[in-house]
């Protein structure tokens, strides 16, 4: 055990083999590392990067809401972030009348910043290697017991790191469950809206835009984080003071230039480097497919409805927001896995491993052990992404679907009263949150399309049993679009789900043939628990399988290359990566400069256009090249974006871009199209990141929304 715990950690700082790839922890950060970071540029010590005892870098990212990065940028606790990481707060703090999403806001003291109930940001405090405690317990298992145990040991690592300090704590697999690391974080929930651009500015270019490079999104948002009066997290009290930080980031308007160093620090959401071809083919061939196809139709559902109003768009933008952003991710990340041979690169990396693993017991099955168990679950894993992202694509089945509680506590053999009162007020609960969000327009026509789209393109034994033979004996052919129109009409008109004076008669007086009979319930009912009582119990064995693999042949990978550098798979810890500021070329013939400016801007605006419109004051403020300080001296304008070279995915939005003396540069918020491979195989020649400015973001802050005194709280280094 101790032998393994060592070549870990010696592994972490032999020298790296691909300067810009790799997500580092900065807890374990090798000498090698920081020397070749030194190298390319870095003018901080170790201890500036990462510190217990003193305040570091590490003391100014946070995790911002449920998924995104933010960084401290001044000792009163502001935050930046991007636009889309904000994205759900501003729109929930907007209105028709005052509509934030679209207008921007900024807030011109402190008492007028807004709070934010569904937002809490999270500090790092500490971590520790735990492997030896948790190997301890797991040393000989496999499978269900092996996850039983890991799942009650790190329960009590993280409880005890807990006791009497009012932190959270999780302990956390690396390299697929040969480390394990324990994370303690401090979370704040009193937070507030400073500050927002026009969606026209935060947005600019939309879909269209969107993974692509040349960028020109202001994609920044700003808030702050407040404590009680002795600085310590608590609810939102109008008495809350700001936070006074451990450390802060200063901004520099210096500029960018090619070749610079630039680091990125935030907590990246998850990658899969060390994927088996086996997974890579499913991917490319079923999953993503299939999730590109079915996210297709609720877009469309959607946009056709938030084009109507702007009531509907605000309450359905963030939503839509989402289910976009990935939509194109699947699609781009399935291309260019085809382009660039991932599959054949990898089954030529498992040819090497199997000729290093022969008469190695513990290694030499692996693949025949991978190829049994991929084709033992992929004929069910198309059923799988139709349930998650055609089935429950549905808000109102996705809803239904959640009602199953209710069900069980109705006719559970002797259920108490109070389990059924609770379910049912849970259930009402829920139903208030779901309703202020749904738009039955685009949900009937999603709902029709989705149950059309599992007819046609699941197996029919995979299929509800009696559920489309019943469904064509009332609505007609299934082959003919208008009859899942009309079903889903009736469905829409029928259910007590939408109708609020049955769902309140239900509510004061719950019973299951009510509930099994309503249309929405039925619906969503025959499909869950066919998939839950036939291939849930597949999928469970194969993951656990899989998983078991995985780690198996990570710790081989590790044996076989011990002098490569590895690094584990972002896992949303926080992590540093490091690069350059620099052009590419895309394709041959094709030069993409490392800046775009607003210039750029100007040629893509369309007047009254959906992802191509400015704010009225913008195009003055151009043509008078009201600059002011944050002009690029080179390029005469002010630059919106620029690229690195660095290594990040989806969880590191909003996190800081820093200069070589830790000082915040930009914002990341985006990758480039050629590169979506990224999460299963890094691209060393046309992975680029794509950041915002900060530059443009304070242009944005003073010449566009004229919030001087956000800019006056600022420490800027010219």
């Amino acid at each position: 055990m101790k032998k393994n715990v060592f070549i870990l950690l010696l592994l972490l700082t032999v020298k790296m083999a691909k300067a810009d790839e790799g997500m580092w922890l900065p807890y374990l950060l090798g000498q090698q590392v920081y020397n070749d970071m030194v190298k390319k540029g870095l003018k901080l010590s170790k201890e500036q990067l990462y510190s217990i005892n003193k305040a570091s870098l590490k003391d100014a990212i946070i995790i911002f809401g449920g998924g995104c990065t933010g960084e401290i940028v001044s000792n009163e606790g502001l935050i930046f972030t991007n636009h889309h990481c904000g994205y759900g707060a501003i729109a929930s703090a907007s209105t028709v009348e005052h509509n934030y999403l679209k207008n921007g806001f900024y807030a011109l003291n402190k008492q007028q910043e807004i709070p934010a109930p569904e937002l809490s940001v999270q500090f790092l405090v500490k971590v520790e290697d735990v492997t030896k405690q948790v190997e301890e317990v797991l040393k000989g298992t496999s499978g269900m017991d092996r996850l039983q145990k890991q799942q009650q040991i790190t329960g009590e690592i993280a409880a005890k790191a807990m006791e009497g300090t009012g932190y959270e704590a999780k302990v956390m697999p690396m390299f697929k469950g040969n480390q394990y690391l324990l994370f303690v974080y401090e979370r704040y929930k009193d937070i507030r809206l400073v500050g927002t651009p026009p969606e026209s500015i935060g947005k600019f270019g939309g879909d269209t835009d969107n993974w692509e490079w040349p960028r020109h999104t202001g994609d920044f948002s700003i808030f702050r984080v407040y404590t009680d009066k002795n600085g310590k997290p608590a609810a939102y009290a109008a008495d809350n003071v700001p936070l006074k930080p451990k450390h802060f980031l200063p901004i520099s308007i210096k500029g960018v230039k090619e070749n610079d160093y630039a680091m990125i620090y935030g907590y990246p959401g998850g990658t899969n480097r060390y994927e088996s071809s086996f997974g890579v083919k499913l991917k490319t061939e079923v999953e993503n497919p299939s999730i590109v196809n079915l996210r297709d139709v609720r877009l469309k559902a959607m946009f056709e409805q938030m084009k109507k109003d702007p009531a509907v768009k605000l309450s359905l933008a963030s939503s839509y927001a989402g289910i976009a952003n990935y939509w194109k991710f699947f699609d781009g990340e399935t291309k260019q896995l085809l382009k660039h041979h991932v599959l054949e690169q990898k089954k030529q990396e498992e040819a090497a491993f199997e000729k290093w693993a022969q008469g190695k017991p513990e290694y030499e099955n692996i693949f025949k052990d991978y190829e049994q168990i991929y084709k033992e679950w992929s004929p069910y894993a198309k059923h799988r992404q139709y349930i998650n992202e055609g089935i429950f694509g549905s808000p109102l089945a996705a809803f239904a679907a959640s009602l199953q509680g209710v069900e069980k506590a109705l006719v559970q053999p002797g259920g108490s009263k109070d389990a059924i009162t609770q379910a049912v007020m849970a259930a009402d609960k829920a139903r208030t949150s779901f309703m202020e969000g749904e738009n039955k327009p685009s949900d009937q026509k999603i709902l029709a399309a989705t149950c059309r789209m599992f007819y046609t393109d699941i197996p029919k034994d995979q299929q509800p049993i009696g559920f489309y033979d019943a469904f064509k004996n009332k609505f007609g052919s299934l082959d003919e679009e208008n009859t899942y129109r009309l079903w889903a009409a009736g469905v829409m008109a029928n259910t007590i789900i939408l109708n609020d004076a049955k769902w309140k008669a239900f509510v004061e007086n719950p019973d299951a043939v009510t509930l099994q009979n309503d249309p929405a319930f039925a619906y969503a009912s025959a499909f869950v628990k066919n998939y839950v009582s036939k291939y849930m119990p597949l999928y469970n064995q194969f993951t656990i399988k899989n998983g078991d693999l995985g780690r198996i042949y990570q710790k081989g990978l590790l044996e076989m290359e011990p002098n490569k550098k590895w690094y584990p798979d972002a896992n949303f810890s926080m992590r540093l990566s490091y690069g350059q500021v620099k052009p590419y070329s895309p394709r041959d013939g094709i030069y993409a400069d490392y800046v775009c400016t607003m210039k750029g801007v100007m040629e893509k605006y369309v007047p009254g256009d959906y992802e191509f419109d400015l704010p009225e004051n913008y195009a003055a403020l151009y043509e008078k090249k009201d600059f002011g300080p944050y002009k690029d001296a080179r390029k005469n304008d002010v630059v919106v974006c620029f690229i690195t070279t660095n290594d990040i995915t989806g969880g590191n939005s909003g996190s800081p871009v820093l200069n070589a003396n830790g000082e915040l540069i930009g914002l990341a918020f985006d990758g480039n199209y050629e590169a979506l491979s990224h999460k299963i195989q890094f691209d060393k020649d046309y992975n680029r990141t794509i950041c915002v400015d900060v530059r443009y973001v304070l242009w944005c802050i003073d010449k566009l929304g004229g919030a001087k005194n956000i800019i006056n709280e600022l420490k800027i280094v010219k």
